[in-house]
């Protein structure tokens, strides 16, 4: 291996083991410029992607809609759970506030023309998130993912307009951080990595 590609090695591990979730909640603007979200969102398109079929794609919810997908957070809520009180629902609005910079991973779950199956296409956009974070991480921003019962929601369905054929994946929160995140202990490569036995005659 050549000098460059150890320094490349190097650098690589190094921004892989630095990434760290920040929750929404502890995430602070000014969020992303817009350059460096080009750069991040041209991190996306690194990822496998078999056939080239671009089985995924992100939508940006900015500040003039958080109050839209509030009220679906809100309606979801309801749709769970119809006793919820006011308060409950005052926090179900209040996490689509948080991050600088939110966007939704959909994930096209059906195509009769192309025999690939829904397994691989998440796991492509979910490369396709990594490479993100990982982008986000090497600007000094922090990041997280986030999920929840809301995405499977009649309300939060409607107000992206999914077709039969999307599913929402989980929601990308970036954004600038108070304070560096304290490491933490990440599992040793024993813990999920063996070597198949040879099969017996």
């Amino acid at each position: 291996m050549s000098n460059r590609n150890t320094d490349a090695a190097i650098w690589a591990q190094t921004l892989i083991q630095s990434r760290r979730t920040t929750l929404p909640k502890r995430l602070i603007g000014p969020g992303p410029s817009e350059t460096q979200k080009i750069s991040i969102l041209q991190a996306a398109s690194a990822a496998p992607d078999h056939d080239q079929i671009l089985p995924w794609r992100f939508v940006e919810i900015p500040k003039n809609a958080r109050h839209a997908l509030g009220d679906a957070f809100s309606s979801a809520l309801l749709e769970r759970d119809p006793h919820a009180d006011a308060n409950a629902c005052t926090q179900a609005k209040e996490k689509a506030l948080r991050a600088p910079w939110l966007l939704l991973c959909i994930v096209r779950t059906d195509d009769p023309h192309i025999d690939i199956s829904l397994f691989e296409r998440t796991l492509s956009a979910g490369a396709a998130i990594q490479n993100m974070l990982l982008m986000a991480t090497a600007m000094g921003l922090g990041s997280s993912l986030t999920s929840g019962k809301a995405l499977q929601s009649g309300a939060l369905r409607n107000v992206f307009r999914l077709g039969p054929s999307e599913m929402a994946l989980c929601f990308v929160n970036i954004g600038h951080t108070h304070e560096q995140r304290v490491s933490r202990c990440r599992p040793i490569v024993s813990q999920y990595f063996s070597v198949m036995d040879q099969a017996q005659p």
